[in-house]
């Protein structure tokens, strides 16, 4: 799986911005970004009309279950899966190997269409996650100098416990 992330603000509206113009490129119904525990991060479209709760938790066990069935017949991973439906169709890709890219289309659009926009947006979308692991390095190392405890010395110790 991956590590947690911390999602600032600033992140946060770069992942939206990338959504919104992949929904719009793709000319997709809706598009969902969901990290691989089930929860989803960001979502751009017309995501009203789907129970996103479900929809971000079955997308996560369908990438759990088949990222089992590649390692069955000895693939790394299949880091792509499209549903084909008779009105609506969806495509899952996996992103900076952190989070699950979801993409519901209709005959508005077609599956080379949207794959083509998603290998785009993947490259804004890893950045992203890029900067958010900067971010996340620099704040867990600034938190272990920050501690309250960090400038004690062995000799302040002493001098408390009049030894």
């Amino acid at each position: 799986m991956c590590a947690d992330f911390v999602l600032y603000e600033e992140e946060f509206k770069h992942l939206e911005e990338a959504l919104r113009r992949l929904r719009q490129e793709a000319n997709a119904k809706a598009v969902f970004l969901i990290d691989k525990n089930g929860q989803q991060i960001a979502s751009a479209g017309e995501v009203e009309q789907f129970d996103t709760t479900s929809l971000a938790s079955l997308t996560a066990g369908n990438v759990a279950a088949t990222d089992g069935l590649a390692k069955l017949i000895g693939e790394r991973e299949f880091s792509v899966l499209f549903h084909e439906g008779q009105q609506d169709h969806i495509h899952i890709s996996i992103v900076a190997k952190r989070a699950i890219l979801v993409v519901i289309f209709d005959d508005r659009s077609s599956l080379g269409l949207v794959r083509l926009r998603v290998k785009r947006a993947n490259v804004d979308l890893e950045k992203i996650f890029e900067v958010m692991a900067q971010k996340g390095e620099r704040g867990s190392q600034g938190a272990a100098h920050a501690s309250p405890f960090s400038e004690i010395t062995d000799d302040d110790i002493d001098a408390l416990f009049g030894e």
